[in-house]
C-alpha cells in the first residue's frame, strides 16, 4: 500500500534550476504509440465489456511509458517522466485513440493529473510517481468536498465523479474547498472558492459506484470514490493550477499556484487544461480516422444488396469520404499548429499568451464536432454492417459520442471564444 512520507517544506521555484525538456519533434514517441494500436484495437471489445483495461494493455502503456510523458524528469531513474512536448503528446495520444478511445482517454487524464508533481517537494513527487507503474487519476465533485486544516496538512472529506482510469491508478486526486476549523468554506476577495488539490493512495479511498454504466468510454472505468475526514499531509495538498484563473487578477498579481511551482520547464508553464484541450480532441480524431478507415475498407468489399455495385463505386459515397478526409486533415493541421506555436511561444517567453490559449480552446473544440461528423458519416454509409458488435463501427460511434458530452468538448467553449474575438472579457475557467 502507498504510504506518505515527507512533510515538505516549500521553496521559491526561481531559487531552482530550468529543468531540462524535448524542445522538438519526438518520433520515437509516436512510434511507441503507433506500435499499440493493434493491441489496443484486438482488446477494444473487452475493454468495452469489462470497464477497464486488461492487463496485457496495461503491461503494454507500462512499458512504452504512455502515462509518464508529463512527469519532470526530476523524478529520475526509470520511473523519470520525459516532460513531452505538447505536439508530440497530441499525436501520440491520436495513435493510442485509433486503437482503442478509451485507453486513449485514460492515458491523456493520467498525463493531465502529472502536472501535479511539478508543484511537489520532489520527496513527495517521488513518494506518488516513483514507481515506474505509479499512474493517477482524479474526477469532479459530485458533492460538497472540503479541507479542513490541522496540525502538518488537512483533513479531507468528499465524494468525486469520474474518475477516469481509476481503477488502474495507485493515487487518486481529491479537489476540495477549502474551509476553517469550523467546516466554513473560505473564499478569495472576489468571492471565489479557496482550493486545494489532496493526493490520497487509491488503497485509501472507498469507491461509491463502480457500475460506470454509460453509453462509451466504458473502459475508462470512471468510478466515483469517497473519502471521509482521512488525514493528507501538507507535502500532499496542492493548489489546484489555474487552468486561466490568472487572466482574471490585478495587472502584476502573482497566481497562487505559481508560487508553488517548483519545476520551469516549458511544459509547466501552461495550464493542465492545455492538456485536457489536446489530448481529448486527439482522442476524438483518433476515433473518426479509425471509422473512416474501416470503412475505406468495408467500401471495397460490400455490394449494398440495393445497388449493383460496391460501395467504393457510388459517387456520393466517393465525395464523402473526400470531405472526411479533409475534415480529419484540416484539423490535425489546425492543432498541431497552434501545439506548435504554444510550444514555441512557451519555451522562449516562459509565457503562454492568452492569444494562444483561446485559439487552442476554439480549435480543440470545434475538432470534436468536426470528427463526429467523420464517424456520423461512416457509421451512416456502412448501412445493417454497422450495428453488429462484432464489427468495429458500433462500439467507436459509442465513443465519440460519449467524448461529445464531455466538458472539453461543450459548445459553451465557441462562445467564449467568440466572446474574446468580438472583444468582449470571456470566462476563463476553462482556458
Amino acid at each position: 500500500m502507498a504510504r506518505y512520507r515527507v512533510n515538505a517544506v516549500p521553496v521559491n521555484p526561481k531559487d531552482l534550476p530550468a529543468a531540462a525538456h524535448i524542445t522538438s519533434n519526438s518520433p520515437d514517441w509516436i512510434a511507441r504509440a503507433r506500435a499499440l494500436t493493434p493491441l489496443l484495437a484486438a482488446a477494444g471489445p473487452r475493454i468495452d465489456a469489462n470497464k477497464a483495461l486488461p492487463p496485457e494493455v496495461l503491461d503494454a502503456l507500462h512499458e512504452a511509458k504512455m502515462f509518464r510523458m508529463f512527469l519532470p524528469q526530476s523524478i529520475g531513474g526509470d520511473a523519470g517522466g520525459a516532460e513531452l512536448d505538447l505536439p508530440t503528446f497530441f499525436e501520440v495520444i491520436l495513435a493510442i485513440a485509433e486503437g482503442d478511445a478509451s485507453a486513449a482517454w485514460s492515458v491523456a487524464q493520467s498525463n493531465g493529473c502529472a502536472f501535479s508533481a511539478a508543484y511537489m517537494a520532489p520527496d513527495a513527487a517521488r513518494a506518488v510517481f516513483g514507481d515506474a507503474r505509479a499512474v493517477t487519476a482524479w474526477g469532479y465533485p459530485a458533492a460538497p468536498c472540503h479541507a479542513r486544516p490541522v496540525d502538518g496538512g488537512w483533513r479531507v472529506t468528499g465524494t468525486w465523479g469520474f474518475g477516469s482510469g481509476s481503477r488502474h491508478a495507485s493515487w487518486v486526486g481529491a479537489h476540495c474547498n477549502v474551509c476553517d476549523a469550523q467546516g466554513v468554506p473560505l473564499k478569495k476577495p472576489d468571492g471565489s472558492p479557496i482550493e486545494r488539490t489532496a493526493l490520497i493512495p487509491r488503497s485509501n479511498v472507498t469507491i461509491t459506484d463502480a457500475g460506470w454504466n454509460v453509453i462509451g468510454l466504458r473502459g475508462t472505468g470512471s468510478d466515483t470514490y469517497t473519502v471521509k475526514d482521512i488525514f493528507v499531509p501538507a507535502a500532499y495538498c496542492i493548489v489546484p493550477r489555474g487552468m486561466g484563473r490568472d487572466q482574471q487578477l490585478p495587472p502584476g498579481a502573482v497566481p497562487e499556484e505559481e508560487t508553488e511551482r517548483r519545476e520551469n520547464g516549458p511544459l509547466y508553464r501552461v495550464s493542465p487544461s492545455v492538456a485536457y484541450q489536446a489530448g481529448f480532441s486527439a482522442v476524438a480524431l483518433g476515433i473518426a480516422r479509425a471509422m473512416l478507415n474501416d470503412f475505406i475498407m468495408l467500401a471495397s468489399k460490400k455490394t449494398p444488396a440495393s445497388a449493383g455495385a460496391l460501395l467504393r463505386d457510388n459517387s456520393v459515397i466517393q465525395a464523402r469520404v473526400a470531405t472526411s478526409e479533409a475534415r480529419l486533415a484540416s484539423m490535425r493541421a489546425w492543432l498541431l499548429q497552434i501545439l506548435r506555436t504554444s510550444w514555441e511561444e512557451v519555451s522562449r517567453t516562459g509565457v503562454h499568451s492568452f492569444d494562444t490559449r483561446v485559439a487552442l480552446r476554439l480549435a480543440s473544440t470545434y475538432a470534436v464536432g468536426e470528427a463526429r461528423k467523420v464517424a456520423d458519416d461512416a457509421y451512416d454509409d456502412c448501412g445493417a454492417t454497422a450495428i453488429f458488435e462484432a464489427n468495429p463501427f458500433e462500439q467507436r460511434l459509442r465513443d465519440i459520442r460519449a467524448v461529445t458530452q464531455q466538458l472539453q468538448s461543450h459548445s459553451m467553449h465557441l462562445q467564449t471564444a467568440g466572446q474574446h474575438y468580438l472583444g468582449l472579457t470571456p470566462n476563463t475557467r476553462f482556458f
